[in-house]
């Protein structure tokens, strides 16, 4: 799992990414030393287990991408079966560009 992330990483504008387990843990990583890997984690877990349960009260599926914009950067979440795929961004990335190489790890993920 870590080549993909490696790969993923290689993506203009992306600064770190990692697959957690939707219990919040750690399950690889690759990201940048400013951020705590417990911490986006545990982030990350939370996030998507709140939007779940909103959709579910709306009668909707599973997520499938959040995108969040800060000040200095965008985080990206993807959920699938085996956890969540995590990706920091520059503020300014091509957002689609990062959709695109999130579903190609995602599909690589999945063969592993």
């Amino acid at each position: 799992m870590f080549e993909i992330l490696e790969d993923i990483n290689r993506t203009s504008g992306i600064t770190g990414s990692m697959i957690v387990g939707h219990d919040g843990i750690v399950i690889a990583s690759d990201l940048d030393s400013r951020f705590q890997e417990d911490t986006v984690g545990a982030l990350a877990a939370s996030i998507t287990a709140n939007v779940n349960s909103s959709l579910h009260r709306l009668n909707e599926e599973n997520m499938s991408q959040v995108t969040i914009e800060a000040d200095n950067g965008k985080l990206f979440l993807s959920s699938n079966d085996i956890g969540i795929l995590v990706v920091t961004a520059e503020k300014d990335v091509n957002i689609g560009l990062i959709r695109l190489e999130m579903k190609n790890a995602l599909s690589q993920i999945k063969m592993v």
